[in-house]
Parts: structure tokens; sequence; C-alpha cells
């Protein structure tokens, strides 16, 4: 909510402490029996469920991402891999499916078929195998891997902020519609941003061939 609200945060990089885990998810012996016990409750929104970001979201994965780990980073916009990561849904192996957003994000992620088969199995797969199926965006040893979610975030903060919002919300929201309803959506999310000051800034530095200096205005 914080990063969602506060104007001055353009971009979140998500990552695990260490170097084994990005999330392996709930906890089964804690986490799990909460779950249970307030389920058709409202609980609190997260980006995998109920709460909505158009601002961009890095996922540095350095390690396993299981179970809500996956469905953690799969909520995420671009995903940067450690080469010791694995990626998968178990939920199956304890009677379960994944309820976080697995069943509909991973098939919208890679192939209908791998999607399947993970789901089905509980089975990972490996960093390179994620890289090849398009999980991920890119793969680096271990010690590269915060440093380049830096520079991508970096790259994105020198961006025009408006122009970054609307069009990740117009790639998400697009997602749901017809093609023709989509098309729609991204007129509606373009046509304000050419009364912005970004744009004219934009336009202006282009034009003088300099970096812009984009304000959120």
């Amino acid at each position: 909510m914080d990063f969602r609200d506060d104007s001055r945060l353009l971009c979140a990089i998500i990552t695990g402490a260490g170097s084994r885990a990005f999330s392996t998810g709930a906890d089964i012996r804690k986490m799990l029996p909460f779950i249970k016990e307030k389920r058709g409750q409202m609980l609190p929104g997260t980006i995998m469920r109920g709460l909505g970001v158009w601002k961009p979201i890095i996922a540095a994965i350095n390690g396993l991402a299981r179970g809500g780990g996956l469905e953690l980073a799969l909520a995420c916009d671009l995903k940067i891999a450690a080469e010791n990561a694995a990626f998968g849904q178990p939920e199956i192996k304890l009677g379960l499916i994944p309820g976080w957003g697995g069943t509909q994000r991973l098939p919208r992620a890679i192939p209908l078929a791998k999607a399947l088969e993970m789901i089905l199995t509980g089975e990972p797969i490996d960093a390179q195998e994620a890289y090849r199926l398009g999980l991920v965006n890119k793969v680096v040893p271990l010690p590269e891997l915060l440093p380049t979610a830096q520079q991508w975030a970096d790259n994105l903060c020198s961006l025009g902020p408006l122009a970054l919002r609307a069009a990740k919300e117009a790639v998400i929201r697009g997602l749901d519609v017809d093609l023709e309803s989509g098309l729609r959506l991204e007129q509606q999310l373009f046509e304000p941003l050419l009364d912005t000051e970004d744009f004219e800034e934009g336009t202006r530095a282009f034009v003088e061939k300099r970096k812009p200096q984009f304000r959120g205005k």
C-alpha cells in the first residue's frame, strides 16, 4: 500500500533474504491452518490478489520460488533469476491447488501444456528452463542478481512514470478483454498522456538531443 500510494516511489524490487530462497510459500504448519480458519473472510490485499499496483515491480529471484513464492514472482512485471533459482507449484502434493494466482497467471505466462504439467504434477523447473519458457526475463549469476535488478530499476525510474503506469495498466487489463475492447482501453489511457508535462518534456528532449527530466506531471 505504501509503495502504491507514495508518488515518490517509482519502481520496486522484491527479493528474498540470503541466497537459498526467494520464497517457498506458506508455512505448512502455521499459515495453512490460518488460511483454512479464515476462508471466506476478507484477508489483506496483496499484489497476488486484491491490490492493484500500476507501478513496475521487479522480482529478483535468488533461489527457490515455490508455491506462494512462485505466485508472488508471477505477480511481478519483470523477473530476473539467479542461476540457482528453481520454480514450482507443489500444492497438488498437499491435496490443494495454488490459491494465490498460480492457476491463472502461470498459464498466461508460459505454454499451457507446461503450466498444466507444473500444476498437476507439482514438479519444479530450473532457472534455464524458466528462461526458455519465457517465465523469467533473464538469468544471471547470483552475485550479479541485485546489481542487475537495480540497473533495470534505475532505467525504469529514468522514464516517464505516468507513461509507465499507463502502459502496465493497458497490458494487464487488456489481457482480460477481447481485442476491440483492449484497443479502446489503450486509447483511453493514451490520450490523457498527450496533455501531460512529461509528454512535452519527452518530445522536447528528443528534438534537443538530451536526456529528458520527467516529473510525473
